[in-house]
């Protein structure tokens, strides 16, 4: 086939006045909109952007209807622009996807070609969105904070959110690097989970909210946050001097209440890590380490897979904490 079919399937959500609706759909090529690149869509993932939009008050969601899905990996069926063949993998997530273009839960997509990531060598279609969004923002959390000047004879590493996707992807990513890697989680029996990913220290939800002076004693070479309200304040009071954060999420919140004090007396950072709009070029590069250096360990562990079918108690579940590791979506695989 090099071609989208007259109709195919995607899970859509729509909102007409008050009334808000989700679930699946048969849509038809003139509902896709304009791009270079026509996909066929084998896998997609589910994150918590994704859960926020399949709710009336998700705040994520600026068209309707708007297929779901901030990632998508696929087979090239016909292209207008020369790096891209039909017949070629490729991977696309973050920019406009899921939030105001059609995204990844549907059996074919188009999307343009300065938005598109050859799959590398040595990753699958389905490894890819293992990884997904998720597994991306950490590789490029930790891509950051090495640029800054991190390695593993610094000292220790805090992964908060530890047994998400940004979470579980980061511990493997560090570990597998030489770091000592610590895991922030409120689930204890997760914990030899978290040891597996190469995690050798834990933190509690309760020590990371307790209240603390503006600077506390100097413990972190480095911290992935993924959480935000809860645990930044934390994290910056107790940073190393020289050291920073990569503030990739905000699942607890988007508020800060901190003091300039770690900022002005320590030179600690504090990195915005923004996986959506990042440039095509630089993009690209994270994938080929994410098939290389920066390949997590463990990948393909605790992945559940749903489809189309069975896709919203994953979205549901993701929005209320219940991630142990990864959702994958069996798209058209």
């Amino acid at each position: 086939m090099t071609t989208i079919p007259e109709t195919f399937r995607a899970y859509v959500v729509d909102r007409a006045g008050d009334r808000f609706e989700r679930g699946l759909r048969t849509l038809a090529p003139a509902d896709l909109p304009d791009g270079e690149v026509d996909i066929r869509i084998a896998w997609s993932s589910v994150n918590y952007k994704d859960g926020l939009a399949a709710t009336a008050e998700g705040k994520v969601a600026r068209q309707y209807p708007l297929v779901l899905g901030i990632d998508l990996a696929g087979t090239v069926l016909r292209s207008a622009h020369p790096g891209f063949v039909p017949g070629a993998e490729v991977i696309a997530h973050g920019y406009d996807l899921g939030v105001s273009r059609h995204g990844g839960y549907a059996e074919y997509t188009r999307v343009p070609a300065d938005w598109i990531v050859p799959l590398p060598s040595g990753l699958s279609a389905r490894d890819a969105m293992v990884i997904g969004t998720a597994g991306f923002t950490a590789a490029l959390s930790v891509a950051e904070l090495e640029a800054r000047g991190l390695e593993p004879a610094a000292g220790p590493v805090l992964v908060t959110g530890a047994t998400g996707g940004v979470g579980t992807t980061a511990i493997a990513i560090l570990a597998e690097l030489g770091y000592e890697v610590w895991a922030a989680t409120g689930k204890a029996d997760e914990r030899p989970w978290l040891e597996s990913l190469g995690a050798v220290g834990f933190l509690t939800r309760e020590e990371l909210a307790a209240e603390g002076r503006p600077l506390e004693s100097e413990r972190w070479a480095g911290a992935v946050d993924s959480v935000g309200a809860a645990t930044l304040p934390y994290i910056l009071r107790t940073l190393r001097r020289g050291a920073a954060v990569a503030a990739c999420g905000n699942a607890s919140g988007p508020a800060l209440t901190t003091t300039v004090f770690p900022f002005i007396l320590r030179g600690a950072a504090l990195l915005g890590i923004d996986s959506a709009y990042l440039p095509i070029a630089k993009r690209r590069r994270i994938w080929e380490r994410l098939a290389t250096d920066l390949r997590p360990r463990s990948l393909g562990e605790r992945v559940t897979e749903v489809t189309l079918d069975t896709l919203e108690p994953a979205l549901d579940g993701i929005r209320a904490g219940e991630a142990r590791g990864r959702w994958i979506v069996r798209v058209g695989a």
